[in-house]
């Protein structure tokens, strides 16, 4: 089994928030593969099905951006399984807007979800599909005022457009491990 960990903000205030885009395309890949997101535990809405053969859970952490770890190692641990077979798609403001990177290990680089993560599970050994959000156009401002705010139409249509990147990468991932 996979467990897929889509990170975000829960509620229609953050929902077109740069730090929601894991959120974003989550929503996309899950109606891409007819899963159906409406379950709750692991402090997230889940649903499962299978990829390229693989048994997947798909979760959204309902914890907040920076306490994504106690959800996705509820997870984790209740399916007991190994932390490479964790993947979690999230923003990057040190990419470009709209570029997609896999990483499997390392640091959290400022990243407060991906450092729960990496806290809670006990390992930084798991597999990531990096969203480029970009920094801040405007250097005065922020790193979480420019994560908080939202995309703009064309942004937010731009990250949609990357969806079938991010499936492939996401499937790249399954398909190496099995």
């Amino acid at each position: 089994m996979k467990i897929i960990a889509f990170l975000g903000n829960p509620g229609k205030k953050y929902n077109k928030n740069r730090h929601n885009a894991g959120f974003i395309i989550g929503k996309i890949f899950a109606d891409n593969f007819n899963i159906s997101v409406k379950k709750q535990n692991f402090q997230s809405e889940y649903g499962s099905g299978k990829i390229e053969g693989s048994e997947v859970l798909l979760i959204f952490p309902n914890t907040f951006m920076n306490n994504s770890g106690r959800a996705v190692s509820e997870a984790v641990n209740y399916y007991g399984i190994a932390v490479e077979d964790l993947i979690v798609v999230h923003d990057e403001i040190e990419l470009p807007f709209g570029e997609i990177r896999i990483k499997s290990g390392g640091g959290h680089k400022g990243h407060n979800g991906i450092r729960s993560i990496i806290q809670h599970v006990g390992s930084s050994d798991f597999n990531r599909v990096r969203i480029g959000v970009g920094r801040p156009g405007n250097p005065e401002m922020e790193v979480a005022d420019y994560l908080l705010s939202d995309f703009t139409d064309e942004e937010l249509a731009g990250i949609k457009d990357s969806a079938p990147q991010v499936i492939q990468a996401i499937i790249s991932i399954i398909s190496r491990s099995l």
